[in-house]
């Protein structure tokens, strides 16, 4: 280990230990899968990157020589199929090992990932496509992700489909047309300062929209893997995560790979505490990350019988940690939970850092790497005690922070002239700094770890005949956070029923992914509305709230 993180950030430690502050340089030309990748396949090329297994039994390591080696075999080949710099890349791959080389692979031709869950339907690749003018697609063929591809319409952006795990009618295999490539590959110009990756973020107002990083983005993942999940290079990191969402950025490539540690990826069709729990003991996880709601779901399997003496660190993030699912762990592992919070346009903005004693309940202090504040609605610093808006000034734009949102140039205006990036969650702060989240002042639903956004739901359930106004809401629920509740209203000629209910629920199944659909679904005569007609949302959870009570 050569501690290469320490060439891109300098770091001030308080008396206790605990990171203070973190400053962030870099080249001009700096790009992940060059100076990272490959400068460690160069001069450490044994050392561990990949571990990987799934639920039939099948497993593979790889080393940072083989993902410098399979990198540029797949670089060869996309270039060699008309993929280069600025060309967006839809990036489905569920947690098939194949997405952290092909990650690094485009990282290095300079196109734009874009990774998407695998539960995607017809309506959400069609909404995706248009919205990034995607070029290209990557996807499984272990899901039903393909067939969402082929049903839809209207897409002339794409030019190129590409399947892994195997072939498909009308499709290219990118697995047979990679290893047909050399491994060499000569270094292709990018600059620090270009898009590399964008994120579709869950909008309230709107359908998504799309959070852009450029290829700085890694290195504002240092602070995640090496004070936050506390990564042992010679260990083993385990984050809990789709490689569709952000979190996969934020725990199971970037930071961990330039803090030069290995990750581990479990692919599976169900999530089953039990198995998890096994795999802990079986490979010596160090360090785990997942929801709070995976980690009710270990407690509620019982960690009795599991070897889980290899852990050195547990944490969080996501929704909000209980205080006693914080001490059943504590009970029953000796580790407490280290929160942290952020968004898809962020690295992690808070949190629970190496050396500090947990406050269960909260997201922890400011990132020793951004200046984060809580205002109120004129933008004056709150005092402690009192709630406001988190935001993070961005007039130096330091990594890991969005540097706009793609098409969206009213918002971005107001990022600059305002020097904040907003991020629309409203939390107190107490006497010692630590930060208490309280909500959102929008509408987003976080429900076992997804981030939905009512809006796509919404949009879906007016495309049934039945259905007049419709509004999505969360609700409170124990296991998941929040569940998906959708409140309708009918049209002349409809009665509620059972029978319609499932109707209804089953219309979303099959329209968008599958996590999304209303498991909870109220008839009424009418939604509540502001005098300018804009449903008011915030009445019906206080309303569920209240009956919950």
């Amino acid at each position: 280990m050569r501690d290469i993180h320490l060439r891109y950030v300098d770091e001030e430690y308080g008396g206790d230990g605990v990171i203070r502050r973190v400053s962030t340089h870099h080249p001009a030309d700096f790009n992940f899968g060059y100076d990272i990748v490959d400068d460690i396949a160069a001069n450490d090329p044994g050392r561990r990157a990949l571990v990987w297994c799934d639920d039939r039994g099948e497993e593979r390591t790889f080393t940072f020589k083989d993902i410098s080696e399979m990198s540029n075999r797949v670089a060869n080949f996309l270039v060699s199929e008309g993929i280069g710099k600025g060309d967006a890349v839809l990036v489905i791959l569920k947690h098939s090992y194949q997405f952290w080389y092909v990650s690094v692979a485009l990282c290095k031709i300079g196109a734009v990932m874009i990774p998407a869950t695998y539960m995607l339907r017809k309506h959400d690749v069609e909404y995706r496509i248009k919205a990034s003018s995607a070029k290209a697609a990557v996807c499984t063929v272990n899901c039903g992700v393909c067939d969402a591809f082929d049903e839809a319409d209207d897409i002339p952006t794409l030019k190129k489909r590409y399947t892994v795990n195997g072939g498909r009618e009308g499709w290219t295999d990118l697995d047979a047309g990679a290893a047909a490539c050399s491994p060499e590959l000569e270094r292709i110009p990018t600059r620090a300062d270009e898009i590399m990756m964008m994120y579709f973020t869950s909008g309230t107002s709107g359908f998504p929209k799309m959070a852009m990083h450029s290829h700085t983005y890694p290195i504002g993942s240092i602070v995640n893997a090496k004070h936050w999940h506390c990564v042992d290079p010679d260990g083993l990191h385990f984050s809990i995560a789709d490689t569709g969402w952000a979190k996969t950025a934020w725990g199971k490539i970037f930071g961990q790979w330039m803090m030069e540690a290995a990750v581990f990826v479990f692919e599976y069709e169900r999530f089953e505490p039990e198995a998890i729990l096994e795999l802990i003991g079986r490979y010596g996880i160090t360090t785990l990350c997942c929801p709070p709601t995976m980690y009710r779901m270990l407690l509620n399997a019982g960690l009795e019988g599991h070897d889980l003496s290899s852990l050195r660190n547990a944490c969080t993030a996501g929704e909000a940690l209980n205080p006693d699912t914080f001490e059943s762990w504590y009970r029953g592992t000796g580790l407490r939970i280290m929160e942290a919070y952020g968004q898809t346009e962020t690295s992690a903005i808070a949190g629970t850092f190496r050396g500090m004693t947990p406050r269960p309940g909260s997201m922890g202090v400011p990132s020793p790497q951004y200046e984060v504040d809580i205002v109120d609605a004129e933008g004056r610093s709150c005092p402690a005690g009192v709630d406001g808006e988190v935001v993070i000034g961005i007039r130096d734009r330091p990594p890991g922070i969005t540097v706009g949102y793609f098409r969206d140039e009213a918002r971005n205006g107001e990022m600059e002239r305002s020097g904040l990036h907003r991020t629309g969650d409203i939390a107190w702060r107490d006497e010692d700094g630590f930060l208490w989240y309280v909500g959102r002042n929008d509408d987003i639903i976080k429900s076992s770890g997804y981030r939905i956004s009512p809006f796509e739901i919404e949009s879906v359930l007016m495309e049934h005949p039945a259905v007049l106004e419709c509004a999505v809401t969360g609700v409170p629920d124990p296991v998941r956070g929040q569940l998906v509740k959708a409140t309708v209203v009918l049209r002349e000629g409809y009665g509620p029923s059972e029978n319609l209910r499932k109707e209804l629920q089953g219309h979303v199944k099959r329209k968008t992914a599958p996590y999304k659909y209303p498991r909870a679904l109220e008839f009424t005569d009418q939604l509540p509305k502001t005098t300018s007609g804009k449903v008011m949302r915030v009445t019906i959870r206080k309303r569920d709230s209240e009956m919950s009570e």
